[in-house]
């Protein structure tokens, strides 16, 4: 019994000093990454690019029950956090490795602007921890209304429309200022599948019941679209 328990302490320890090496490996491939990025563009380029597409919004012009949405159903802890929510990383990384996937992120709202201004959507843990990176640098550079208002415009929301401002026109038919309570939920819940909630109305009126679901679990006012919970 007592080689028995030599040999698994040993395993163990080989285990731990390879989580180690992999995790270092990671972080330093994840940091190339994202000096690779900033090399190409500064964080201040990739905003005035942004800034320039067709539809930008800014923030003023935007509902608040639509951006309270887009926080209760993306990243309820945003105005907390410093651009990381450990706890949902910690969530993330317990399912994923339970999945043997990446499926779930745990990407914060100013993780997503990292991604969308300067990664891909392929999922790979070099990408996510270039976010991290990338995403303090974005919020020591603004603050959060000014992150809430890159990300609603920089998000895809499906059938080619980038951005709220795209979208809106291109599914509503008016300006975002226009959205009622109950297009500020439909609209919230997009960006988290868009090419699917585009093709699939049904999907998308399931989705934007959800939304109004989490802006009432976090203190959120979802007005008039609270009927939808009833209505479905």
């Amino acid at each position: 019994m007592k080689m028995l328990a030599r040999i698994v302490k040993r395993l163990l320890v080989v285990v731990v000093i390879a989580a180690v090496a992999l995790c270092a490996f990671v972080t330093w491939r994840g940091y190339g990454m994202y000096r690779d990025a900033l090399a190409e563009r500064s964080i201040e380029q990739a905003v005035e690019r942004l800034r320039a597409q067709d539809g930008y919004t800014g923030i003023d012009e935007l509902p608040q029950r639509y951006l309270d949405a887009v926080v209760a159903v993306e990243d309820h802890r945003f105005y907390d956090h410093g651009g990381i929510d450990v706890i949902a990383i910690g969530r993330a990384v317990v399912n994923d490795i339970r999945t043997m996937s990446l499926a779930e992120g745990g990407s914060t709202i100013t993780q997503q602007v990292a991604k969308n201004l300067f990664f891909t959507q392929e999922k790979r843990f070099e990408r996510k921890v270039a976010e991290v990176f990338m995403a303090f640098d974005l919020e020591a550079m603004f603050d959060k209304r000014e992150i809430l208002e890159l990300y609603v415009n920089s998000s895809y929301f499906g059938d080619g429309y980038t951005g709220i401002g795209q979208a809106s026109w291109g599914y509503l038919g008016h300006a975002p200022a226009e959205m009622t309570d109950e297009e500020c939920a439909l609209m919230a819940g997009l960006p988290n599948a868009p090419s699917w909630f585009a093709a699939d109305p049904e999907a998308a009126q399931a989705r934007q019941r959800i939304v109004v679901q989490q802006m009432e679990k976090y203190g959120y006012d979802p007005g008039t679209a609270a009927a939808l919970l009833s209505a479905g």
